[in-house]
C-alpha cells in the first residue's frame, strides 16, 4: 500500500501526463509566480511599511507550500539522494531555506545578513524552468553552439583589448583615458552600443576610431543571435513525454518508451 502511494505521488509530482499531474504543476507554477511578485513588492519601501504583516503571512504561506512540495518530492523519489543533490533539488531547497535560517540569525546585528539570505527567495524563479518545455530547446541550442560562442567571445575580447590599447595611446590621460583597463571598458561600452558617455574621445583620430567601433558593434551583436538561431533551426525537437525515470530522475523520453534512454531502467 505504501509503495502504491509513493508511485502515485511520483506520477503526480514528477510527471504531467495525467490530469492530476497537470493540475499539480499549474498550482505550483502559480505559487512560484505569486511568491516572486511578493518578493518584488516587498522591496518597495512604501508597500513594506504599509503592509508588514501581510507580507509576513504571505511569505510563510508560500514557504509552507514549497516545504510540503519539497518533502513530497523527497518522499516519492526512489533515489532520494539523487534528487536532493540534483539541480532542481538544490533550487527547491533554496526556495524554502531563507525563511527558516531567519530563526537562527535573529538579532539587530544580523538584520543585514538576514535580508541578504532572504534575497535567495528569488531562486524560486528557477523552479519555473521545470515547467517550460521550450527551455529544453533553448538549452540544447546553447550547448550545441557553446564552442562557436566561446570563439566569438574570445574574438570580441581580443578586439576590445586592441582597440582599448590604441585609444589609450591616441587620447591619453588628458582626455579621460587614464589607463588601458579604463580604455578597454570604454571599448566594451562603445562596442555594445550602450554609450554611457562618461568617457568620450576628444581628438579626430579617436573619434574616427570610435565611429568604426560603433558601426562594428551592430554587426557583432547579431553574431551570437544568428549562431543560436541556426542551432535551434537544426535541432529536431521530437515530441516527448514528461515521464521521469525513477532511477536517474531524468526526463525527455519518447511517449512509447519502456526503458530510460539515459540509464536503461524500466519506466
Amino acid at each position: 500500500m505504501k509503495i502504491k502511494i509513493r508511485e502515485k505521488l511520483f506520477e503526480i509530482i514528477f510527471e504531467a501526463d495525467t490530469r492530476a499531474g497537470k493540475l499539480f504543476d499549474i498550482a505550483i507554477l502559480i505559487a512560484i509566480l505569486m511568491s516572486i511578485l511578493t518578493v518584488m513588492a516587498e522591496s518597495v519601501p512604501l508597500l513594506r511599511k504599509s503592509y508588514p504583516q501581510g507580507f509576513f503571512y504571505l511569505e510563510w504561506a508560500f514557504t509552507l507550500i514549497f516545504t510540503l512540495e519539497y518533502f513530497l518530492r523527497v518522499y516519492s523519489a526512489n533515489k532520494r539522494c539523487r534528487y536532493i543533490l540534483s539541480f532542481f533539488g538544490i533550487i527547491d531547497l533554496l526556495a524554502i531555506l531563507p525563511a527558516y535560517l531567519g530563526f537562527f540569525l535573529a538579532g539587530g546585528h544580523s538584520l543585514i545578513i538576514i535580508r541578504a539570505i532572504r534575497l535567495l527567495r528569488v531562486f524560486r524563479i528557477f523552479k519555473v524552468n521545470r515547467y517550460l518545455k521550450a527551455a529544453e530547446v533553448l538549452k540544447s541550442a546553447l550547448i550545441a553552439s557553446r564552442e562557436k560562442i566561446s570563439v566569438f567571445l574570445f574574438s570580441v575580447l581580443m578586439v576590445v583589448i586592441l582597440i582599448g590599447t590604441v585609444m589609450y595611446l591616441i587620447e591619453g590621460e588628458a582626455n579621460g583615458f587614464t589607463s588601458i583597463p579604463k580604455s578597454i571598458y570604454w571599448a566594451i561600452v562603445t562596442l555594445t552600443t550602450v554609450g554611457y558617455g562618461d568617457i568620450t574621445p576628444q581628438t579626430a583620430p579617436g573619434q574616427f576610431l570610435s565611429a568604426i567601433l560603433m558601426i562594428t558593434g551592430y554587426a557583432i551583436i547579431a553574431v551570437p543571435t544568428g549562431i543560436i538561431s541556426l542551432e535551434i533551426a537544426r535541432s529536431e525537437v521530437k515530441k516527448s513525454s514528461t515521464q521521469v525515470c525513477p532511477e536517474c530522475m531524468k526526463e525527455g523520453h519518447e511517449p512509447d518508451a519502456v526503458h530510460c534512454k539515459f540509464c536503461g531502467a524500466r519506466l
